[in-house]
């Protein structure tokens, strides 16, 4: 378990977080089970952004398993395109999630701002995008929560894929060989995820990334109505329509993508021989080296009935026989009621 102290510093409380080797800063944003902070190794001077998690909030919810995949998943991904995670401390109230601390912000913040980004600049990011996600996939992850809020871009320019806990690795396959739990956010979800008749991580993935596709050169989604069963239909049918303007092969190839047969849909293979596609790509460039991931044993405690001296591994065995539909579906009702459409859990 970390140490958690404090000392005098420059913020409106006169205070500074102390964790560990980390000087905890400033909010960087605020999700369902707390903030997102600011962090500095106080030994290298190195920026880091730590994901402060309430295990209270998480046990209330039912989400241990979500938080627990989501660190399991990003201990194997090591990709200049995929958020990295350093470290993983605990007190007995807090989750402390070490990550690669990413400057740019949020996607979906730019293209707010700017609207449509030139299609130069726009492939660029659509290229890497790919680039992350079919590595995620060859390393058998599946994302499931594709959108502009989970993409963030770095000071230089540079797309990081970040927010993995809806991820699914192969122990959650079924008997069938494909995945079962409904899941992500509508705007971005493919159709066959809503037919429930189970999906193939990789495929559907690919959807989303089309629809990001679409946004960031057109600066609006191709799919979108506040009636959640008319928006469906448009899913259902795939029929996005393509401005004038926008380039011939960047409209072929979102054609390609946004096919709403999963069986005919262009796969992440072909996407990086499609021509327009290529235009000025540079595929990443990096070495998957087996740096570990600290882990402390506080983590573990995310249940009454864990106890602190269970080994490391327990935290990224994968339950096989977990029912993580029923966690998705128990958020489902909580999320319509409160009015948040953006988060799909059925």
């Amino acid at each position: 378990m970390v140490l958690v102290g404090r000392k005098k510093g420059l913020n409106h409380e006169g205070m500074h977080l102390q964790l560990g080797k980390y000087e905890i800063g400033r909010t960087l944003g605020e999700g369902n089970f707390g903030k997102v902070k600011y962090a500095k190794d106080v030994q290298t001077g190195h920026s880091f952004a730590v994901k402060i998690l309430e295990k209270t909030r998480i046990k209330n919810l039912n989400f241990s398993d979500q938080i627990k995949r989501e660190i399991a998943t990003l201990k194997i991904l090591k990709h200049p395109n995929v958020v990295r995670l350093h470290e993983v401390l605990a007190s007995k109230t807090k989750i402390y999630m070490i990550l690669e601390f990413v400057n740019g912000g949020e996607l979906f913040d730019a293209i707010s701002s700017k609207g449509k980004l030139p299609e130069s600049e726009g492939r660029k990011l659509f290229q890497q995008l790919i680039d992350g996600v079919s590595y995620c996939h060859d390393k058998g992850v599946y994302h499931r929560d594709l959108k502009l809020e989970n993409v963030l871009v770095d000071a230089k320019g540079n797309i990081k894929i970040s927010d993995f806990g809806l991820s699914a690795l192969p122990q959650h396959l079924r008997d069938d060989g494909l995945l079962h739990t409904t899941c992500g956010s509508p705007n971005y979800v493919a159709p066959e995820i809503l037919q429930n008749r189970g999906y193939d991580g990789a495929t559907s993935d690919t959807w989303s990334c089309g629809v990001i596709l679409y946004v960031i050169l057109t600066g609006y989604l191709p799919f979108d109505d506040r009636n959640l069963a008319v928006l469906y239909q448009k899913i259902f049918k795939g029929d996005a329509q393509m401005p004038k303007w926008l380039p011939s092969g960047a409209k072929n190839l979102i054609k390609r993508i946004l096919d709403p047969n999963p069986k005919t849909r262009i796969t992440m293979a072909d996407i990086k021989t499609d021509e327009w596609f290529k235009q000025d790509y540079t595929p990443a460039v990096y070495e998957d080296e087996e740096e570990d991931v600290l882990i402390d044993d506080e983590v573990l405690s995310l249940h009454e009935t864990v106890r602190n001296q269970l080994v490391l591994h327990f935290l990224f065995k994968i339950f096989e026989n977990v029912d993580f539909s029923k966690c998705c579906f128990g958020c489902c009702s909580q999320w319509i009621q409160i009015g948040i459409h953006n988060h799909l859990r059925i």
